[in-house]
Formats: structure tokens, sequence, C-alpha cells
């Protein structure tokens, strides 16, 4: 049996948009709408994919950088685009979603949704957007269990529960806390990136990771790296201490550019 595929396309405040397929199926998810259609449709030939492949699109939060290109996501693919119903309200009043999001929008239940195959369960995360859900997905078919939190301030209970049975996480590493304070960014905004509903450190990452880890973790992702106050190697670096890498595959996700494709 094929294992799933998963590729980051972009991971970071320029844009989020990941890319999940099972191997039993050969259906996929699409997490977040933050590249164009025009680089979306790039990416996915890159890897001999294209926009037929894609069977939903699920949705994280209503910031910027991770559904910009929503709305033409809703016009073009014709795809059924997935999110709770409180981001459902909150994008119907949006710049980019409003008179787009209602074409193909269907709320997610609070408990398990099944999604092309795929079981499906949002659950919420600390952070400054109206909403911000992680997800945890899985394929009985393809024995998959994964786990996404692109965007958060801190863990809570319920997210370390998902994270801690699943075979791949996805999850925020996104400042560097030396980088952050040094830098030139103002006390305000140093303040809403670091105080717990902003985004998760280097050092935050690699202690929730502490107390994740366990048997049946194969892959971590990190994702959401700051442009300005990261780097790959001091992420991947701070994870390290905490993490058995000739156990369990542990790496940076691209800011820009496409990641690598991973079989999971």
């Amino acid at each position: 049996m094929s294992k799933c595929k998963f590729i980051s396309f972009s991971s970071g405040s320029a844009g989020n948009c990941y890319f999940l397929k099972s191997g039993a199926t050969g259906r996929a998810l699409l997490v977040d709408a933050g590249i164009s259609m025009r680089r979306l449709k790039k990416n996915l030939a890159e890897i001999g994919e294209t926009y037929d492949s894609i069977d939903a699109v699920l949705v994280t939060h209503d910031h910027l950088d991770h559904i910009r290109h929503l709305g033409a996501y809703c016009e073009r693919l014709k795809k059924p685009v997935y999110l709770t119903s409180t981001l459902l309200g909150a994008l119907r009043n949006h710049t980019f979603t409003r008179f787009s999001i209602d074409r193909c929008a269907v709320e997610l239940e609070e408990d398990i949704t099944e999604i092309a195959g795929f079981r499906v369960t949002p659950f919420e995360v600390p952070h400054d957007a109206t909403q911000t859900v992680g997800y945890f997905i899985s394929s009985p078919e393809d024995a998959l269990d994964f786990t996404i939190m692109t965007d958060l301030g801190s863990l809570t209970p319920e997210a370390f529960d998902f994270a801690r049975r699943c075979s791949t996480l996805v999850i925020e590493s996104n400042y560097d806390v030396a980088m952050l304070f040094a830098g030139p960014y103002t006390h305000e905004l140093k303040m809403r990136i670091s105080t717990g509903h902003g985004h998760l450190s280097n050092d935050g990452c690699a202690e929730a990771l502490s107390k994740i880890v366990h048997d049946g973790l194969k892959n971590v992702f990190l994702c959401h790296l700051s442009e300005n106050n990261n780097t790959p190697q001091l992420a991947y670096s701070s994870a390290s201490e905490v993490i058995d890498t000739t156990r369990i595959r542990l790496a940076a996700l691209p800011r820009r550019t496409p990641s690598q494709l991973f079989e999971i």
C-alpha cells in the first residue's frame, strides 16, 4: 500500500497552505488558502498533481496569510470548504471572502466529520483571530493519525491530547525569544506575539514536544517560522534537544517555498 503524502507549499506570514494525500484512496485535503491559484497549480504540478487532486479545503482561522486566496479557491476550485460556524460567520463579512464563501462552505461539527475519506476533528487553540482551530485528521485505511496546529500562543489540554495521539505532528515554532526582544518590533507587537494568544516560540514548542513525544510519533514538522525573529537552524536545534531524531523525523518547513514531499 502506498504511504500518505504531505507537503507544505508555504508556511509563514507570507502565506500558508498544506497538502495531505491518502495513499490508500488517493483523495486529498488542502489546509488553508494562503497562496495564489497560479502558484497552487504550479506547486501541485511539481509533485504530479492537479486541482482535481484536491477533494476539500480546511480553514484554520481568518488571518489573511491563511485565507488571502480562499475567495478564488471557492470560485475556481469548486471544492467544499470546511470550517466552523464561527469562522463561517467571520468570513461572510471578510473583504476577501464575503462574496464567495457561501458557494462552497460546509460547517464542521465539533466532533468527527467524514471528509473525502478522512475523519477530521477541529479543536480550538489560543490565537488572536476570530477563532483558530487545529485539526486531528485520521484515515483508518492508511493507519494515519495527523495533527496540525499552525498558529497558537500556547497548548491547551485538548491540543496536547490530539498531539499525543498522532504519528505525524505539524506544530508552530514561530520565534526565537532573544531575536524577538532584541529586534525592531514595537513593544506592543512583541507582547502580542509572546503572551499566550500570539505565537509559539522555539522554547515553547520544545517544551510542548517534551510532553508530547510518545512511541507512536514518527514525524514532527515545525511550521510558521518567523522571517524576522527565527531561523530554520534555531527552530530545528531547539526541537532536537527533546526529540530523538534517529527515531523521529524532524524538519523545519520553509517559509515561502514548498518543502520536500514527505511520505508519512
